[in-house]
């Protein structure tokens, strides 16, 4: 069971990490260069825009998520868990310690499952706009990201 869920919390941490990639218009350059040669500047202007200061995401976006949600995960299982422990005559300490360690699970899934879907797997504007207008400079047309 630890294996899988292992498994399974690796895979959602790798697709968290995947940044959007801007979409080109299928222009008369972007047939002139072809595929490699639009990623290759797609990735000139993505080094510059980091050499010039712009930051892919907003720092904390989605690790700051996914910790806030575990911890949130935690408190919230150890309460409840701790009043079911009360209700149901069982030791209160147990309850919490059981509630905190589902909890945690809870919050870290549903953190990692927010950060893989979330908003914020969008890069910040600043280096959007930065990427988009050395890439139109370049001769292509970006329609958006993803």
């Amino acid at each position: 069971m630890m294996k899988k869920m292992s498994i399974v919390i690796v895979v959602l941490m790798v697709g968290a990490c995947s940044s959007a990639r801007p979409v080109l218009y299928p222009n008369a350059h972007l047939e002139l260069v072809g595929k490699e040669g639009a990623e290759q500047d797609i990735e000139a202007c993505k080094q510059s825009a980091k050499s010039a200061g712009a930051e892919e995401s907003s720092g904390s976006g989605k690790v700051g998520r996914v910790a806030t949600g575990t911890a949130v995960g935690a408190g919230a299982g150890a309460a409840s868990g701790a009043l079911g422990g009360l209700i149901s005559g069982a030791s209160a300490g147990l309850g919490s310690m059981v509630g905190a360690a589902s909890g945690v699970v809870w919050g870290l899934l549903t953190g990692l499952f927010y950060a893989v879907v979330g908003p914020s797997s969008q890069p910040n504007q600043a280096y959007t706009n930065f990427v988009d207008r050395c890439l139109q400079e370049k001769g292509y047309e970006v329609t958006g990201w993803q």
